[in-house]
């Protein structure tokens, strides 16, 4: 049965940002030239690039450290889910690309529910996710894709939506087995501590990365990035 994480779709949400605004400037951004290192996920990849003129800075000093020497290009969008990206690859912000690599980061908006879009059970949020690598390889086929296994969210170890989280990433793991040019990378435990708490330092509203939070993703993911680049 059909379900909403694959039936493409423009914004559903307000957020801190314009979203329209913003693909706009991001097509523009892919058609200016090609990239060799790509983004693409939900406002914790939007606010690895920082935040819109006047906001609270998060991963902006890491993206200029590791990604912007590289060119980089950042397709993260707030409060996106997956049926957003498949949406936003149909309509421009992938034209012409041919990346080495994509980091794909997405799902975790796709466990919360609203007036306009529903949630959708850790197996649908997977199936959306495989949505989006079959269209990007449908138009970069030789791209390396490194797939992120989703962040743990809430402070406390029994938050709603860890158990979801651990389960979307077994399906998410399992797919990427299967999948030529597909690497899956779940490094959630490196923001928690001993005891699978969320320590603020790391994500302080319990979601977003801090600058040492996006300074953790950053380094685990090296390794890929150095050899998806080489």
């Amino acid at each position: 049965m059909t379900h909403s994480a694959v039936i493409p779709v423009p914004k559903l949400e307000e957020d801190f940002y314009d979203w329209w605004p913003r693909h706009e400037a991001k097509c523009a951004e892919a058609a200016a030239g090609p990239h060799d290192l790509v983004f693409i996920g939900d406002s914790i990849t939007h606010l690895f690039e920082g935040y819109p003129a006047g906001g609270i800075p998060r991963g902006e000093r890491i993206w200029q450290e590791f990604y912007a020497p590289r060119r980089a290009l950042n397709l993260g969008f707030g409060w996106d889910r997956t049926q957003n990206v498949l949406w936003r690859l149909d309509h421009g912000e992938f034209s012409g690309q041919t990346p080495r690599l994509v980091v794909l980061l997405i799902g975790t908006n796709n466990l919360t529910g609203s007036t306009n879009a529903p949630s959708n059970t850790p197996a649908e949020i997977a199936e959306g996710v495989q949505a989006v690598c079959g269209r990007i390889h449908a138009l970069s086929p030789a791209s390396r894709i490194l797939l992120m296994g989703l962040f743990p969210r809430g402070e406390a170890r029994t938050a709603p939506f860890r158990s979801a989280i651990r389960e979307t990433n077994a399906h998410l793991a399992a797919f990427a087995a299967a999948r030529p040019l597909l690497e899956f990378s779940e490094i959630g435990r490196l923001f928690l501590d001993s005891d699978e708490i969320l320590p603020p330092r790391i994500m302080n509203d319990g979601v977003h990365p801090t600058e040492a939070g996006y300074r953790i993703w950053a380094e685990a993911i090296e390794p890929q990035v150095q050899q998806g680049l080489a």
